[in-house]
């Protein structure tokens, strides 16, 4: 099965480095295949007939390699594609340099969904779509009210964050 593994802050403002090739040998080296690490912020796109066994596999063998256990969300092709197709940003005239999506751990239930109340972020503005969060982000990401450490703790769960290029660029390795 063709699965994408988000890894969590690895490559970010210098810290917590992880070599791409040491990432796609970890994944390689426990049966996964048809490997390929994506841009050097943590994405890898893999083959494995246990994708989640392998991801665990990985980010142990990460662990012993560099001294620390990413986090990792998984999310098969269809559900990627899924994703992309459905962001409500998406409309005529809409900037996609300001457009994000939060890849969740698990899908938040129905009274963690609500824990945020959307106009609180202003300007930014959010949509919750089962595991993914839909952003938009007028001041960048460095500028945002609406920070992982918020989405992490209003719906229980670890989220890693993409641009929306990467996110498209992500589902033609996918696809590819």
């Amino acid at each position: 099965m063709r699965t994408l593994a988000l890894l969590r802050g690895v490559n970010v403002g210098g810290a917590r480095k992880l070599p791409m090739a040491a990432l796609e040998r970890a994944f390689r080296t426990l049966g996964a295949h048809a490997v390929e690490t994506v841009i050097q912020s943590g994405n890898v796109v893999f083959e494995a007939d246990d994708p989640e066994a392998a991801a665990i596999a990985a980010a142990g063998a990460i662990e012993s390699e560099v001294g620390f256990r990413p986090a990792m969300i998984l999310r098969s092709a269809t559900a990627w594609r899924r994703m992309v197709e459905a962001n409500p940003f998406l409309v005529d005239g809409q900037a996609v340099d300001v457009l994000h999506v939060a890849s969740l751990a698990a899908a938040p239930g129905p009274e963690r969904s609500a824990a945020l109340a959307p106009d609180a972020f202003a300007p930014d503005a959010f949509v919750v779509a089962g595991a993914d969060v839909y952003l938009r982000l007028p001041n960048g990401v460095s500028g945002a009210r609406l920070t992982n450490a918020r989405l992490d703790r209003a719906f229980a769960a670890v989220s890693t964050l993409r641009n929306w290029r990467t996110a498209v660029k992500l589902l033609q390795r996918l696809e590819a």
